[in-house]
């Protein structure tokens, strides 16, 4: 183009577009899947003033269109586990829209509202990548069709993240910094995500204040900043609060608690695709919690060296836990857009950061954000080391059903190979998805330490069809819920 103006236009005109083919992909797809239909439930409940929190919902998962969080125990989850903001959101859109559509409507005008939002707050050369990586390359829409609430968690974080160290300059936050920390608060109330991403965002704004202001100013500015957001998360969240604060508690807390089945691209990829299992799962969850631990840490005592990726550095800890899903990486991706475009290095070029006097050099600063990474990676290699609990030998049952062979039942030896008693729950799986539980028809429900059994696990709808050709194959995994193990043994193929 040239001239900027007309650069500027031609963006804007892409932007359109861009918006435009989003509302047509969301009127041929909002039907959601399982967050939007919890979702879409709570909105329904709110209206009707019942519980939303504690109360199962078994029948929403009753088809096959809607999956479900399957947990080690051998259950699913069938209650609501997220903040209340969104399904507050969509209350009054679903008292008009009787579906979850009313879920899939709010996360999608969430994400058109953010991505205009961000197009306008970053410099134009900037401008034509917001449009790209918000809504240009799907995954984000597919998100907002599908409900996420935090698709709505992440329209309230770009105003918070767009340059985000000019928060309480001058020792004020004025009504910018007061709305950025409300809608800190209000992400946190939308979507557990959000949780992860406020101590880096404190943290970062203390050492920057601090080197303007000095320590007490600076600890002035950031309380402030903390407690404005801590009262519109409690706004949000009181009522349910009061309603049942156990049922409220353990709903919110649910994602970082309730042992989910292994899912995802993480690590957790090596006792799942690699190797036949592991006896210490648990550790890949230590791993996340220390490397979390540590790269706080590190922003603490290095904040002018990471300050600038102080928006990525949270969801790293995601790629060593149990639940590794690409969603938490790609869906904050817009606020690693909006700090590269707005939060420059110089930024950091004063702010404060501890002194150690033996800590100097680039070499010995290397070393110590080495060792308050390490510990993650130790748990990390324990749980990838351990050898699978349950030593499995296989005689499949085939059969053919509609011209397609498959599997009646399994008869499995399982040997306990560990000092404790384990209470195995058997699944299918091809490529990454576990099956829904199969039924053991006969077997002791508790393996006895270094005890062997005799199972018969059959299909939960009696048949299960094997892929043809030279795909992945198809495993059995046996897994338990305390300690979290997993055993997997390939069925071998279909006789000729």
């Amino acid at each position: 183009m040239r001239s900027r103006r007309a650069l500027i236009r031609v963006d804007a005109v892409v932007l359109m577009t861009a918006v435009v083919l989003v509302i047509c992909g969301y009127l041929l797809d909002h039907a959601g899947t399982d967050e939007g239909v919890l979702t879409a439930q709570a909105a329904n409940e709110i209206l009707h003033g019942h519980p939303v929190y504690g109360q199962p919902w078994p029948g929403l998962f009753d088809t096959s269109r809607v999956g479900i969080t399957k947990t080690m125990s051998g259950g699913a989850d069938h209650t609501y586990g997220y903040p209340p903001l969104t399904a507050l959101l969509a209350a009054p859109v679903h008292a008009v829209v009787h579906s979850t559509a009313a879920a899939t409507l709010v996360t999608t005008v969430a994400l058109l509202a953010s991505s205009v939002l961000l197009w306008f707050l970053l410099p134009a050369p900037w401008r034509s990548a917001a449009t790209a990586v918000c809504l240009g390359f799907g995954f984000l829409p597919h998100y907002a069709y599908a409900g996420y609430p935090a698709i709505t968690a992440l329209a309230l974080l770009v105003p918070v993240v767009v340059r985000w160290p000019a928060t309480g300059e001058g020792g004020r936050l004025g009504a910018g910094g007061v709305l950025r920390a409300a809608c800190l608060g209000a992400a946190c109330a939308a979507q557990q995500l959000a949780w992860f991403l406020a101590p880096f965002l404190l943290i970062g704004l203390y050492a920057v204040r601090r080197g303007e202001l000095g320590p007490r100013r600076a600890l002035t500015v950031t309380d402030r900043y903390a407690a404005t957001a801590a009262l519109t998360w409690a706004a949000a969240n009181a009522f349910f609060a009061v309603e049942g604060f156990s049922a409220w508690l353990q709903g919110v807390l649910l994602p970082l608690d309730q042992k989910a089945i292994l899912h995802g691209q993480g690590l957790m990829g090596i006792s799942y695709y690699f190797t036949d299992g592991s006896s210490r799962l648990d550790y890949y969850s230590y791993g996340s919690q220390l490397l979390l631990l540590g790269l706080l840490t590190a922003t603490l005592l290095f904040v002018r060296r990471l300050g600038p990726a102080l928006t990525v550095l949270p969801w790293i800890a995601f790629y060593l836990a149990t639940r590794s899903q690409d969603g938490y990486f790609l869906m904050m991706t817009p606020l690693w857009l909006a700090a590269a475009a707005t939060v420059p290095a110089t930024a950091f070029a004063t702010a404060w950061q501890p002194r150690f006097p033996h800590v100097t050099g680039d070499r010995t600063k290397g070393v110590l954000a080495a060792a308050l990474l390490a510990p993650a990676l130790v748990c990390v290699a324990i749980a990838a080391a351990s050898p699978p609990p349950l030593r499995m030998s296989l005689s499949p049952h085939f059969a053919k059903h509609h011209a397609r062979v498959g599997i009646t039942a399994i008869d499995v030896r399982a040997v306990n190979t560990t000092g404790t008693a384990l209470t195995p729950h058997f699944a299918s799986r091809t490529g990454q998805g576990a099956s829904n539980w199969w039924t053991i028809a006969s077997g002791p429900a508790v393996l006895a330490p270094h005890a062997s059994a005799d199972y018969r696990v059959e299909p939960a709808s009696g048949f299960r069809a094997l892929p043809g050709g030279h795909g992945p194959g198809t495993y059995l995994i046996a897994v338990t819920g305390t300690p979290m193990t997993i055993t997997s043994a390939h069925i071998r193929a279909v006789p000729s």
